[in-house]
């Protein structure tokens, strides 16, 4: 069975781009285009992993990662920030809530392929 992996970001752009590469990668992938409808898909079907960006509608992707990890049964999720907000305390701040890895945009698409697959790889039950 391929895993689940959830893109969260309004630019469709980059959601039609990264869909495309982790789908060619064998993964099954989900888009929600503001972080409401983005937490409202993790709660409702959760995925292995959630790509996340953080300036989004309705909530963004810090709230939606606070969320996330605030309720014990979506634990197993991983979140990794996708965002072109790069400064350090940005940075920090995703990591203290409980995001995985955080890489900033422009991103190579060769590291997004490779940290999805570390972060997918050790979830053997």
């Amino acid at each position: 069975m391929s895993q689940h992996i959830l893109i969260v970001d309004d630019e469709k752009n980059i959601a039609i781009s990264v869909d495309y590469l982790l789908r060619r990668e064998g993964y099954k992938v989900s888009v929600a285009h503001d972080g409401e409808e983005g937490l409202r898909q993790i709660q409702n079907s959760p995925p292995d992993l959630v790509l996340l960006d953080i300036m989004m509608p309705k909530l963004n992707g810090f709230q939606v990662c606070e969320a996330v990890r605030q309720d014990p049964a979506l634990a197993d999720v991983r979140i990794v920030m996708l965002t072109a907000k790069g400064r350090d305390a940005e940075k920090e701040k995703g990591l203290a809530l409980g995001a995985d890895a955080y890489i900033t945009k422009p991103f190579s698409t060769r590291e997004l392929v490779s940290r999805v697959k570390a972060l997918l790889e050790p979830q053997a039950k």
